[in-house]
C-alpha cells in the first residue's frame, strides 16, 4: 500500500490479507523500536549515552558490558556474530533455537534469549566505529526499555507508540519459553497501522495533531547516521549512499529517504520530498535476496519520482 500525505493513494492484498490482518514484520521491529527510544529518552526514562549495564548488570561478562544504548541503537556493537539466515549451524539458527523460532533437535540443548544474550562475545572492534547489523542488539535494547521503565515492552509501546498513534488494532509481540519479548523481530501488526507510523515518521513524529515522538529525535535519525561506519559495513554495496541511525536506513542522505527492513519482504518507504509513505508486507520464500531489494527500492523509488 501507499499513501500520499496522509491519504490512502493505492492499496492491494493478496493471498487472504486485508488492511486490517496483523501481519509479522520481522527487523520492522528494530525501527519500530529504535523510535520508541526517543520517546522514553523525551520522558526522561532513558539515557542513550548511559552504559547497558546501567539497565542490565548481568550482561556485564558479554559483549555488552563494554557498550553504550547508543551503540545498540545504530548497530555499532563490536560483536562476534554473523547474521547469516542460510547456515544451517550458524549463530542465527541458535539465535532461533533461543527464542524458540525453530524446534530444537532431540538431544540439543538451548539457552532461552536472555541466556543467550549473556553469551555474546566481542570481535576485536572497537564500539562505535563500524555498522554491523547484528539482531540480538535490538532484543538487548527491548530489555534495557524494560528495565528504564520497569514494564514489559508490549505495555511500553501500547502505551507510548501505538495509542497515542491512534493505532486501529492491536499488536502484538512474540516471545520466548520465559515470555521475554523478541524486540528485534517478533512484532505482528497491520498494514494501516504501520502505514500510520511510517506517516507518522514522515510529519516528523505528528499524527492526529499530536507530537507522538520528539521531532529532533527524527531529525538526528536523518543528521547523525555516520557514513563511515556504513561505508565499513557488509551492508555498504547495497545501499552505497546510505547511513544508520536508531534502527532507520537513510538510504538517500541527500533526499532523507528513509527505509526499514524485513526479512521475507517486509518494507517502509518514507519519501519526505514526494511526501510518499510506502508499505509493503510479504511472506516470501528466501529471507534476503539483495537484488530483490535492489529491485524493490528502485520501484519505490520511481512511484516517488512520480509524485514530485
Amino acid at each position: 500500500g501507499r499513501q500520499r500525505r496522509g491519504r490512502i493513494a493505492a492499496e492491494w492484498y493478496g493471498n487472504g490479507m486485508s488492511a486490517t490482518t496483523p501481519h509479522i514484520v520481522f527487523s520492522i521491529s528494530k525501527s519500530v523500536c529504535g523510535t520508541l527510544g526517543g520517546i522514553l529518552r523525551d520522558r526522561g526514562l532513558l539515557d542513550p549515552d548511559a552504559p547497558v549495564t546501567a539497565y542490565i548488570p548481568e550482561l556485564v561478562a558479554s559483549v555488552y558490558g563494554t557498550c553504550s544504548v547508543r551503540h545498540l541503537l545504530d548497530m555499532t556493537v563490536g560483536i562476534s556474530f554473523v547474521e547469516d539466515y542460510d547456515d544451517p549451524d550458524g549463530d542465527v539458527i541458535r539465535y532461533r533455537y533461543a527464542v524458540g523460532w525453530d524446534p530444537i533437535p532431540a538431544g540439543r540443548e538451548s539457552p532461552d534469549l536472555r541466556g543467550f544474550l549473556a553469551t555474546m562475545k566481542p570481535d576485536g572492534n572497537k564500539h562505535g566505529e563500524v555498522f554491523h547489523y547484528v539482531s540480538t542488539n535490538t532484543d538487548v535494547l527491548g530489555w534495557v526499555y524494560e528495565r528504564a521503565c520497569g514494564q514489559p515492552l508490549a505495555d511500553i509501546l501500547s502505551q507510548f507508540l501505538w495509542q497515542p498513534l491512534g493505532a486501529e488494532k492491536d499488536g502484538y509481540i512474540a516471545v520466548d519459553k520465559h515470555g521475554a519479548m523478541r524486540a528485534a523481530g517478533g512484532i505482528c501488526v497491520t498494514p494501516h497501522d504501520l502505514a500510520r507510523f511510517g506517516e507518522m515518521m514522515r510529519r516528523r513524529g505528528v499524527a492526529n495533531g499530536r507530537q507522538v515522538v520528539p521531532g529532533e529525535w527524527i531529525d538526528d535519525i536523518n543528521a547523525s547516521g555516520d557514513p563511515e561506519a556504513w561505508a565499513h559495513s557488509e551492508f555498504a554495496a547495497l545501499f552505497p549512499k546510505a547511513s544508520y541511525r536508531s534502527k532507520w536506513y537513510r538510504i538517500d542522505r541527500e533526499k532523507n529517504v528513509l527505509l526499514a527492513i524485513g526479512i521475507h519482504g517486509q518494507y517502509i518507504y518514507i519519501h519526505p520530498e514526494a511526501e510518499l509513505v510506502i508499505i509493503r508486507m510479504a511472506s516470501e520464500h528466501t529471507p534476503l535476496d539483495p537484488d530483490s531489494a535492489l529491485g524493490w527500492r528502485r520501484g519505490f523509488d520511481a512511484i516517488a519520482h512520480r509524485f514530485l
